[in-house]
């Protein structure tokens, strides 16, 4: 499964090298944008564009209402899994306590 983080990119950080840095929930990292430039949007257009982040490459340009419902989703999964940990250690506890 291929997830992409949103994020947003508040800084170029190397042009030639197609680097930034990025803004993903307040922790800012530096990720590669090649994949997101081209003639028509060279790398000093990119600052405030919203992208999406797979292992330290910035693989599309999203816009700012998909970015805030792909967090919310992935906020909502987080909630989620941790319902679902919470439930798988309660059973857990509940068999130990049968034994």
């Amino acid at each position: 499964m291929c997830l992409g983080i949103p994020g947003r990119i508040v800084k170029i950080d190397d042009a030639a090298k197609r680097l930034a840095t990025v803004d993903v929930g307040g922790v800012k990292r530096q990720v590669n944008i090649a994949c997101v430039v081209d003639d028509a949007h060279p790398v000093e257009g990119c600052v405030g564009d919203w992208v999406l982040i797979h292992v330290g490459f910035a693989m599309s340009r999203i816009d700012e209402q998909e970015a805030a419902e792909t967090l919310k989703i992935l906020t909502e999964l987080g909630e989620a899994q941790a319902e679902i940990e919470a439930i798988r250690l309660s059973a857990a506890e509940v068999g130990r306590a049968a034994s």
